[in-house]
């Protein structure tokens, strides 16, 4: 039996294919276990590693680090889905006059690395001033309030960390929801401009929602990549995750070393369960989705 793509492989193709795997699977265990040994030899799995942690300042102050995470990540999400919306409908303009200058921006961002982007915000005089009127302002007008404002977003690593993130993925997110909107049969603008409505109201009720359901699962996990970015606010001293496993590895001395590797073994998977955790809601949005649309409530497909 053959598709287009490809002959269903014989009985002989399918042992090779078993034997292939059955290497690799092989290949990549030693390669591990030589890993493991060797870290072990270095003394990276000493009871003496690992004792930091035990510590409640040390526990406070990768809790604190995970929040300034958080915080970086909701800022930057919200900015870039903004912007992603306005590049998106500026690529979509029939205008020369808007569309040219909102395909420049779009590329620029997109080709611009992250890194050095946020660096340049990092460095520049308006950036810290602009945050210190604000942090001023804040706590002279609004009391408590303001004070607790400024404590915690009047920092300008925070803003060069989130304005770099939010140019660079709103920047993604717009090239992800302009694909979605030429997506959408052309035949739906026709039907809502027949009714009578206008180029902003087929925009916003029409074709938007269409290409933010079928892009979804693009837009999560750009949304996922945005988390990730947060890492490199450790660079401009953003006490985020990564730089308080950063700091806390440089400043614990042991009699075998450094604690590189038992905090990546704690940092690490604290990303990872962020990244699932969003995974997880993108999910449950899809299939809330689907059933607002059909009506029909859809439970998961068991595993076997």
């Amino acid at each position: 039996m053959s598709s287009v793509l490809f002959d269903t492989p014989g009985p002989r193709a399918r042992r090779r294919h078993a034997l292939i795997g059955v290497l690799a699977v092989l290949g990549i265990a030693a390669l591990a276990g030589y890993v493991i040994v060797r870290l072990r030899d270095a003394g990276q799995f000493t009871p003496a590693m690992w004792e930091a942690f035990a510590y409640e300042g040390v526990q406070r102050r990768i809790l604190i680090g995970a929040l300034e995470t958080l915080k970086a990540f909701s800022l930057a999400v919200v900015l870039s889905m903004l912007l992603g919306l306005l590049l998106a409908c500026g690529r979509l303009s029939e205008h020369r006059l808007l569309r040219w200058p909102t395909t420049a921006l779009v590329e620029f961002f997109r080709a611009m690395p992250l890194l050095i982007m946020i660096f340049a915000l990092y460095n520049t005089g308006w950036l810290r001033s602009c945050v210190a009127t604000v942090g001023r302002f804040l706590r002279t007008e609004l009391g408590r309030t303001g004070n607790w404002l400024a404590d915690n977003f009047a920092s300008p690593t925070l803003w060069a960390l989130v304005i770099g993130i939010a140019l660079y993925n709103g920047s993604v997110q717009a090239e992800i929801l302009r694909a979605g909107a030429l997506a959408v049969p052309r035949g739906q603008r026709e039907a809502a401009y027949a009714l009578g409505l206008r180029k902003t109201q087929v925009m916003l009720t029409v074709v938007l929602p269409q290409a933010v359901r079928s892009m979804l699962p693009a837009i999560v996990s750009q949304i996922v990549v945005t988390l990730k970015d947060t890492s490199l606010g450790f660079i401009i001293t953003y006490e985020e995750l990564l730089y308080a496993g950063k700091l806390l590895a440089q400043n614990t001395a042991t009699p075998s070393g450094y604690p590189y590797i038992p905090v990546l073994l704690v940092v690490g998977p604290m990303y990872i369960g962020m990244c699932l955790a969003l995974s997880a809601c993108a999910r449950w949005l899809a299939r809330r989705g689907r059933r607002r649309r059909n009506g029909i409530r859809i439970r998961p497909v068991p595993r076997p």
